[in-house]
């Protein structure tokens, strides 16, 4: 309880007795007349804190109803069980005194008393239920915030400005301003008192509904347009290569076929030759190789870098490498062989212009990659670099000295896996086939030295059959398409690096890109291609991009970096056009797969076949199946379980191929032919 300090005190001083009394609080000594402490302010009699019961039963009946009476006003203000008498004070007021010997009386009544004598007056309000305390006013305010009504807000305003108490916006409102002490006193009525409290409940309430402790950030994601036509774009001037410019064409070659065929050894082996790898660093790779007893493994250590490929023996991701030709700045793709790795595959070599698809000539192997007790890497790897895409195709069949490079093996080996070529839609014209041995250094960089080769084989090496591929098409007249292969950050680029292959368009440093699914710009910092900085990079260019102005979590693989004013379409539904493989079970309506488009992968479930089309003429037949079997072409719709950054293949060949995989399988491959739904 707080009692006011008074002013005036020698009229206490003069009448004061010898007599004192501690306090049970401060434990100070007090003069016996005194009912409080000087120096705490609290009263000699603490049973004067309570209420007469009988009042506060009268008035818990006329509480309003909107307010709850807290845990501590009811233990404070409890009517006592115990019995009590009736006191008379001075001037004829009553209170009561319990079985205990404790007096009850309101304060008011205790002040009248009390200090009557002194001809002092102070107005203090009782405690009254049917009014909120603070600790109500606090509780009650933020239950309503969390559902607060907009009627009551505008109510309490009304109620506020009508009392000419204003809160203005963006200022600290305290709840004890609102209330006019100056009328709380002897001439003021109770239900004004009512409500100002209430008013101020209701101020209060509006204060917690706009209260935040979180900072919200301002909104930098850009307005992402529909899709535009590519028919409105028009080039800028320095996106076309000029003949004056002296920059080698860029080829992207992925090397592909079984696993254990040759093809990180053949790799190695190559760029060793051309001075790509160093004499220091190959005695380093030899000499590891053979302390882990893997001697033969030390040009495909070259690939091959991390523990766990070394560790197994097996190519788990692609590796990549550089080399030039006289014609050509090559980018070597460096494939995995092994079905488990095929997804990693299908990412690394979908940017690919021509492939080599290298064969093991060994009695079994190449059986083994044919897939006679089941599909072989050789023949799911041809069919998927043919879904990429790749027209051109070097056939290089390894290992020919472990057959005494045979004639009959070679041609036994060509006439088998030409007709399944021939099947997967490749021209005879367009694949090449060298014999070679990577481990012997045979038919590689030069012709072959070997007798037992030379004659027989007059044709091309493997580095001028791969120097007199036909150059692939660029096309720089559409807008910028880059899909995302891999998010990465480095020393050079920065925080947020990517890197991919330019289908379409071009792109420089200092440009403003938009990042695709996100939505978001970024600035492009640095360019690089072969580890060596440049300026710009057009289509065809496999490159790795610093970029700023953007936050990493919006950058991701599968992505895709556009024009900001031509941005890549969304989707979450397509309708594709299918090429069943050889599969052992059929496909249902509902099947769960995974679909693999660019770089990016989902998971996907076929929600209708709309079609069945003829082999030779393509048209639909009349009547749709129920489910798909082995070589058969449909078309279907399927649902993506997110959306996903695609193309039609009609508008961009590079973003509208499909790839469909279940239980570890290649089960169809596609193309995209309408976009259903997009985001």
């Amino acid at each position: 309880m707080f009692v006011p300090k008074l002013d005036n005190r020698s009229d206490l001083e003069s009448s004061r007795n010898s007599g004192l009394w501690q306090c049970s609080i401060c434990a100070h000594g007090n003069d016996e007349r005194h009912i409080s402490c000087e120096l705490c302010g609290v009263l000699r009699d603490l049973s004067l804190y309570f209420n007469n019961a009988l009042e506060v039963e009268d008035r818990a009946k006329r509480r309003n109803k909107h307010y709850s009476v807290s845990v501590l006003a009811r233990s404070l203000f409890s009517p006592s069980s115990t019995m009590s008498k009736d006191v008379i004070f001075s001037d004829g007021f009553k209170a009561s005194r319990n079985a205990t010997g404790n007096t009850h009386a309101t304060l008011d009544v205790l002040h009248k008393t009390y200090m009557a004598c002194k001809g002092r007056r102070i107005n203090i309000v009782p405690f009254k239920f049917d009014t909120p305390s603070p600790d109500d006013m606090v509780t009650t305010g933020l239950k309503s915030s969390r559902n607060f009504r907009n009627d009551v807000c505008i109510a309490g305003k009304k109620a506020v400005d009508s009392d000419n108490c204003v809160i203005e916006k963006g200022t600290t409102t305290d709840p004890s301003s609102l209330v006019k002490l100056d009328e709380i006193g002897e001439g003021s009525s109770s239900s004004s008192f009512v409500v100002d409290c209430h008013n101020e409940t209701l101020v209060l309430d509006h204060e917690l509904q706009h209260l935040s402790l979180e900072r919200k950030p301002k909104k930098s994601k850009a307005k992402i347009q529909k899709p535009v036509s590519f028919s409105l774009y028009k080039p800028e001037s320095w996106m076309l290569q000029h003949e004056d410019e002296d920059t080698p064409r860029q080829l992207n070659l992925a090397i592909v076929g079984h696993v254990d065929s040759g093809k990180s050894t053949l790799c190695g082996r190559l760029l060793h030759a051309l001075g790509r790898i160093s004499k220091k660093q190959m005695h380093k790779y030899d000499k590891e190789a053979k302390e882990k007893g893997k001697g033969s493994f030390a040009y495909a250590w070259a690939m091959d870098e991390s523990a766990d490929e070394r560790e197994r023996g097996i190519t788990m991701t692609v590796g990549v490498a550089y080399f030039n030709t006289k014609n050509y700045h090559v980018v070597l793709l460096d494939s995995p062989g092994h079905k488990d790795f095929v997804p990693n595959m299908i990412s690394g070599t979908t940017q690919s212009d021509a492939a080599v698809l290298v064969i093991d000539a060994s009695i079994g192997s190449f059986e083994a990659g044919m897939g006679v007790n089941g599909i072989g890497q050789t023949k799911e790897h041809s069919q998927l670099i043919r879904s990429f895409g790749v027209d051109n195709l070097i056939v290089a069949v390894n290992k020919m000295d472990l057959v005494e490079y045979s004639k009959e093996r070679f041609n036994f080996i060509k006439s088998q896996l030409g007709i399944f070529l021939r099947s997967c839609g490749y021209k005879e014209s367009a694949i090449t086939w060298v014999p070679l041995s990577a481990m012997a250094n045979e038919n590689l960089m030069t012709a072959a030295s070997d007798t037992r080769l030379s004659s027989w084989y007059d044709g091309n090496c493997l580095l001028k059959a791969i120097d007199t591929l036909p150059p692939p098409h660029c096309d720089v007249l559409k807008p910028l398409r880059l899909p995302i292969c891999d998010v990465f950050s480095s020393q050079m680029l920065g925080q947020v690096a990517i890197c991919g292959k330019v289908e379409t368009g071009a792109i420089r440093s200092g440009s403003k890109v938009l990042i695709m699914p996100s939505g978001e710009l970024a600035t492009v910092k640095i360019i690089e291609r072969d580890s060596s900085r440049c300026k710009l990079a057009r289509a065809g260019d496999n490159i790795a991009i610093g970029l700023q102005g953007i936050d990493p979590s919006h950058v991701m693989s599968g992505g895709v970096v556009c024009h900001p004013d031509y941005p890549v379409p969304v989707a979450s539904s397509l309708e594709l056009k299918i090429l069943v493989l050889d599969i052992t079970v059929p496909i249902l309506v509902g099947l769960q797969f995974e679909l693999h488009i660019h770089h990016a992968k989902v998971s996907a479930s076929m929600v209708k076949i709309l079609s069945l089309l003829e082999h030779k003429s393509g048209k639909a037949s009349k009547k749709i199946p129920r489910f798909l079997t082995a070589r058969q072409t449909a078309v279907i719709e399927v649902k993506l379980d997110k959306e996903v950054c695609v193309e039609e293949f009609s508008t961009l060949k590079a973003l509208g191929r499909v790839f469909l995989r279940s239980q570890g399988n290649t089960i169809a491959v596609g193309i995209v032919s309408r976009v259903r739904e997009q985001a």
